[in-house]
C-alpha cells in the first residue's frame, strides 16, 4: 500500500541522512542532513496518518533549525570563513552566547524534554509505538532517533569542547 511504501521511504531517509551526518565534517551539510532526517520524521508521521503532528513538527523544526543556521553563520564567520568543524574546537570560549543558543537548538533537535522539538517529536514517537507495524519499524525509528543524538553531540563536541584544530 501507499502508507507502507511511504513508511519505508521515510525510515530509510531518516537512517541514511543520519549515518551520512555522522561522518560529515562540513557544518552546513550536517545541518542540512539533519533537516533531511527531520523531513523523514515528518513523512513517517504522515505514513501513520498523523497529518497534524507532521505539520506541528514542521513548525517547531523550522524554529530551532533557523536558530541552528544563524549560529552556524556566526561560527563560520568567526572561524575565518571555514565550514570544516575539524578546524573549530574550543569556540565556546570565544562565542559563549552562540554556544548556548546552538546547544539549545541541538538539544531541541534531539527532543530533550521541555524544548520545542520534544513536544512534536515525542508525540510522534508515542503514537508510533501504539501502531502495529512490527518491531522492525519501531527498532529502526529508535535507531534513527539515536543517530540524531549522536551527530548532534558530535557537532557540539567538535565545535565547542574539543581541541582547537585551526591553523
Amino acid at each position: 500500500t501507499c502508507a507502507a511504501l511511504l513508511l519505508f521511504i521515510s525510515i530509510m531517509t531518516m537512517f541514511m541522512s543520519g549515518v551520512v551526518a555522522i561522518f560529515e565534517y562540513d557544518l552546513k551539510k550536517i545541518i542540512a542532513l539533519s533537516t533531511l532526517s527531520q523531513l523523514g520524521m515528518m513523512m513517517f508521521s504522515i505514513s501513520l496518518g498523523l497529518y497534524e503532528l507532521a505539520f506541528f513538527h514542521l513548525l517547531t523544526h523550522a524554529l530551532f533549525k533557523a536558530l541552528l543556521f544563524l549560529c552556524a553563520g556566526i561560527l563560520i564567520h568567526g572561524a575565518g570563513n571555514t565550514q570544516d568543524i575539524r578546524s573549530f574546537g574550543g569556540l565556546s570560549l570565544n562565542f559563549p552566547l552562540v554556544t548556548v543558543c546552538m546547544n539549545l537548538a541541538n538539544l531541541s533537535l534531539c527532543g530533550v524534554p521541555f524544548l520545542a522539538g520534544f513536544y512534536s517529536k515525542d508525540l510522534i514517537v508515542e503514537l508510533a509505538c501504539q501502531y502495529s507495524w512490527g518491531i522492525f519499524v519501531l527498532l529502526m525509528m529508535f535507531i534513527c532517533l539515536s543517530l540524531t543524538v549522536l551527530y548532534s553531540l558530535r557537532l557540539t563536541y567538535l565545535s565547542f569542547v574539543g581541541p582547537y584544530g585551526g591553523g
